[in-house]
């Protein structure tokens, strides 16, 4: 892999993310609906919902698309870092993770 870059600011996320026509979802992966959200970022096909949601499961596992506010109220409430690779002259990567911010 090549070299990775750590982003914690928001309007760096913001950007890295809408250059590859990205958005913010959130997945809720707890037994109750609302319980433990978890971030995410989708990308082409995937940024598409659903719009049958009714017939699906309350909690089925599928993300929601969210405004940036909720996501990054996540994001810093869990000191949490995009891990991104490093830009390359005639590369679009869409590899990112998400660690814990050092200390």
């Amino acid at each position: 892999m090549a070299d990775t870059i750590m982003l914690t600011d928001h309007e760096a996320i913001r950007s890295w993310v809408a250059a590859r026509a990205g958005f913010p979802a959130i997945v809720d992966v707890s037994p109750e609906t609302g319980t433990q959200a978890m971030l995410r970022l989708v990308f082409g096909q995937h940024a598409y919902q659903d719009q049958d949601l009714g017939e699906r499961p309350v909690n089925a596992g599928g993300y929601e698309l969210v405004e940036w506010d909720e996501w990054f109220k996540l994001f810093d409430e869990r000191q949490l870092a995009l891990v991104v690779a490093a830009e390359q002259p005639g590369r679009r990567e869409q590899f990112h993770e998400f660690v814990r911010r050092p200390a």
